[in-house]
């Protein structure tokens, strides 16, 4: 078979890769399409097929809303705005709050995380005062944060920086250790310091731990800006979500929640393509190398 036979051939095989390749994506929307069909359209149907001899709908609305009235509600929000103001002041606010805990809550961990995986001294004496910290239900801390801070900024952002924390802290911390004992040995026989020891194989190691770790803690910081606004605040997400359960009205809890949920999913793309400019050289995983 001559050169440009064989190029031909694998043109054509690339082609076929590509066209199947194509065809699961497309496949994998239409099913997640179906699965969003199938679940909201049987919720909207049980809210109106009534049975029973008191003729009750088979999922009560009033407890669980409908998907048709959570629709009405976020498009009122959207358009005459909220009782606290405009949809996306809340929004803002939220996330605002919750980039700022996130933000501080990531740096401190990694700091700290990295300090205690270099120095076994830290480490051994450190490590109990953090376990007993971490064994702490968090979102306890939501009302001392208010009591001490007010129902402002302050006490949403604290308590999204200690739900974040200790995330991070330890995929860093484990993130060190785990590093290539063989690369820190040639590196110290080449007569690295050990701050470029640090700088140059720990922390591009723990690299892909930390940012793991950030895919998560986004969430737990969403979780205490919102719990904090639950608590008490003049505005925010969390705010609607109490307003909302004082009045009864499941509807707008449900489009609250669905508020976070587009706000976690656009805050999860952004840390993915942050992800993968900062981690080009790794090399493909399975799951990638097959999408």
């Amino acid at each position: 078979m001559t050169s440009s036979n064989t190029e031909a051939e694998i043109q054509r095989l690339e082609a076929i890769a590509k066209q199947k390749i194509k065809r699961r994506w497309y496949t994998v929307y239409a099913l997640r399409i179906l699965v969003l069909v199938v679940v909201l359209g049987g919720w909207e149907l049980g809210t109106m097929i009534k049975t029973g001899a008191e003729a009750k709908p088979l999922i009560d609305p009033f407890f669980f809303s409908s998907p048709s009235e959570i629709a009405k509600q976020i498009w009122t929000w959207v358009t005459e705005g909220t009782s606290q103001g405009p949809l996306w002041e809340q929004v803002l606010v939220t996330m605002e709050e919750t980039i700022i805990g996130f933000v501080i809550g990531a740096v401190l961990g990694v700091i700290c995380g990295i300090a205690l995986g270099r120095n076994r001294m830290l480490a051994d004496v450190f490590s109990v005062y953090i376990k007993v910290a971490n064994s702490i239900p968090r979102v306890v801390l939501g009302s001392i944060f208010i009591i001490a801070l007010g129902l402002g900024m302050a006490s949403k952002v604290a308590l999204a920086v200690v739900m974040v924390f200790f995330v991070v802290f330890a995929n860093a911390f484990q993130g060190v250790r785990e590093a290539d004992r063989n690369l820190i040995a040639n590196a110290h026989i080449l007569g690295a310091s050990k701050r470029q020891i640090t700088r140059k194989v720990v922390i591009p190691s723990a690299m892909s731990w930390i940012l793991a770790s950030l895919h998560v803690s986004f969430g737990f910081a969403l979780v205490g800006a919102v719990v904090g606004e639950f608590l008490g605040s003049r505005q925010g997400v969390g705010l609607l979500i109490s307003t909302a359960q004082g009045a009864f009205n499941s509807a707008g809890v449900f489009a609250a929640m669905i508020v976070l949920a587009v706000m976690a999913l656009l805050a999860e793309f952004i840390l993915t393509r942050i992800e993968n400019a900062l981690l080009k050289w790794r090399p493909p995983q399975f799951t990638e190398a097959t999408h």
